[in-house]
């Protein structure tokens, strides 16, 4: 007899004890820094890979970044499906991590082989640059196969890998609950610390080595990311697929769709719901809420008289839903407009991946004798986050938890809003700084030139250090509230959604570039900065966040928070089952 059981059959608790934890969770840590150096790296230098050395204009590459940037997020929701609904966050980890890898291959290949892309135009004025050669059908084929396997592949683990850390703590347990609020701040941790390592040491080896030592370096990062990840495979306590939630859903529409005659019972226990053990995997049981009381019809319990008796003639799951299964309904439909008003602080993200670059190979960027790379630029809001989030961590949160009483100091949305705040102050300085990089291209009649204007490439550094601050706010923000928020059937998907915000951003960045063009008769379309308006540019995005943020304020103070029942099980106290969840957890 296996020693982990009793006489009985049953696992001792013992075994499953060993499982979890922050020792599980170091791998996460681990194996998110490793594949974040990798697409960050990417996410700030290909503009410059695409301009000069696949010759594409200037507009073209950045918008070939964005939309890039914008599939790899929303691919997250592919990637959160499967997971939920297949395979364990593990497994889903481990297999869209080997698709990135492949993709990495590919690029590293077309960078290292001359004939498989076109010949540079290095050092070409961006007014000629028509002249340049343009790249064939078979060679841009090759890089956005490359690219799009990148990005299929780390959606999917962007997914997942959260989620998997997360479930590393029993929000059960009081001691392991307080270690949940702080893993969200430690996972960003680990992504600032993967991209610090990116966007200066990969970076630089992009700039003086060449692109396919960089692209390699991805290539290994990511190798060793499922290394790392597969290493911590016996700690994990991961999740049991429990079906499509998209299936449970459209279940909740049909059947309410089927009883619209029916009136809407007043009391929840005339509603159906599932309270013993027979429910299969249902994990929690989520109390009724006023909002979207149509959707209630749902879980209406069809019944005929028989001689005086009532009997329930509603059976199979489209034509009865529970409670439950409604209220998940529910909450991602009160979750939409919270993760829509976050969209165009994600669109003025993109302009610092994209447009900011650029300003920076316009500038000295000359320190101390050493001249950083444009593209490591972003490193300045990286090391403010590394040094912030600590302080978040340590010193903020105990002292406003102390006049709050929430675990987390702030709630999550709360923390959405500062970080709105900020990314619309972060907007407005950078058409300052760049309305002063024109006047001085101007003042030395430097306009038409490629030569680097005499201002230094640190005065961008105000922008990207306000917003890393923002982000810092509202992307644990948004984790944390969609992953504690979301029914235990549908964390990895509910991950994905905080994640496809920046993805729409991203993807809106591409249209708010097209439309301002030809709006304003073309603030960014000569190719050349100095004598574009990207500052004109600039101030419209500040302009549009200061009323997006009145939007968020509205959405917010609109959204009602979940309620869980309690719900008992075998072998648990009345005072471990009082107005919590059981969480099932399995080793993989």
């Amino acid at each position: 007899m296996d020693k982990n059981n009793n006489k009985d059959g049953k696992t001792q608790p013992k075994q499953q004890t060993r499982r979890g934890g922050t020792r599980a969770a170091l791998f996460v840590f681990a194996t998110e820094a490793l594949e974040n150096l990798a697409f960050i790296t990417n996410a700030v230098s290909l503009v410059t890979y695409f301009y000069g050395y696949m010759n594409f204009s200037l507009t073209k590459s950045a918008t070939t970044l964005t939309n890039f940037m914008g599939a790899s997020f929303l691919l997250a929701l592919f990637g959160g499906f499967i997971s939920d609904t297949y395979l364990s966050r593990f497994k889903t980890v481990v297999l869209f991590g080997s698709i990135e890898l492949v993709g990495y291959a590919i690029l590293t290949v077309q960078a290292h082989f001359h004939q498989l892309r076109p010949t540079p135009c290095i050092g070409v004025a961006p007014d000629q640059m028509n002249q340049c050669e343009a790249a064939t059908s078979s060679q841009a084929a090759m890089l956005f196969t490359g690219l799009y396997l990148i990005a299929f592949g780390t959606g999917g683990i962007k997914a997942a890998l959260p989620a998997l850390g997360a479930d590393q703590f029993d929000a059960n347990d009081p001691q392991e609950a307080a270690k949940l609020s702080s893993f969200f701040n430690w996972f960003l941790f680990s992504v600032t610390i993967g991209a610090i390592i990116g966007v200066t040491f990969v970076i630089y080896i992009s700039t003086n080595v060449g692109w396919d030592w960089s692209l390699g370096v991805c290539f290994l990062a990511v190798l060793f990311a499922i290394v790392f990840v597969s290493m911590g495979k016996s700690l994990y306590r991961n999740n049991v697929p429990k079906g499509s939630p998209i299936l449970r859903i459209l279940q909740v529409f049909v059947v309410a769709i089927r009883n619209r005659n029916l009136p809407v019972p007043e009391m929840a226990e005339e509603l159906h719901e599932i309270h013993d053990k027979e429910g299969g995997l249902q994990d929690e049981i989520l109390q009724r809420t006023d909002q979207f009381r149509l959707l209630d019809r749902a879980a209406i319990v069809r019944t005929s008289t028989d001689g005086g008796a009532s009997t329930s003639i509603t059976t199979g799951p489209w034509r009865l839903c529970t409670v439950t299964q409604v209220e998940e309904t529910k909450i991602l439909i009160r979750m939409v407009p919270i993760i829509l008003s976050t969209v165009f602080m994600n669109t003025c993200l993109a302009q610092l991946q994209t447009f900011s670059i650029q300003q920076s190979t316009t500038m000295d960027t000359h320190i101390l004798g050493f001249k950083m790379p444009g593209p490591s630029l972003p490193v300045i809001p990286l090391l403010f986050m590394f040094v912030l989030i600590p302080i978040y961590e340590r010193v903020f949160i105990p002292i406003v938890r102390k006049f709050t009483g929430i675990p987390t100091g702030i709630r999550q949305l709360q923390r959405i809003g500062v970080g709105l705040v900020l990314s619309a102050i972060a907007m407005a300085i950078a058409g300052v700084i760049e309305t002063w990089r024109k006047s001085v291209a101007i003042e030395h009649n430097m306009v038409d030139t490629i030569e680097p204007l005499p201002m230094s490439v640190f005065w961008l550094g105000f922008q990207y250090a306000i917003f890393g601050a923002a982000d810092m706010f509202t992307l644990v923000g948004l984790l944390d509230f969609f992953y504690a928020e979301s029914s235990a059937g549908m964390k990895s998907l509910s991950t994905a959604i905080s994640w496809s915000s920046i993805a729409f951003g991203y993807f809106l960045s591409s249209v708010v570039v097209e439309v301002v063009n030809k709006v304003s008769g073309g603030w960014l379309a000569s190719n050349n900065l100095n004598r574009d308006n990207l500052n004109y540019f600039y101030w419209l995005l500040a302009g549009i966040s200061v009323v997006n943020f009145g939007v968020y304020l509205v959405c917010a103070s609109w959204y009602r928070y979940k309620k869980v029942e309690t719900k008992q099980v075998e072998d648990c106290s009345e005072a471990d089952a009082k107005g919590k969840k059981k969480v099932e957890m399995v080793s993989v």
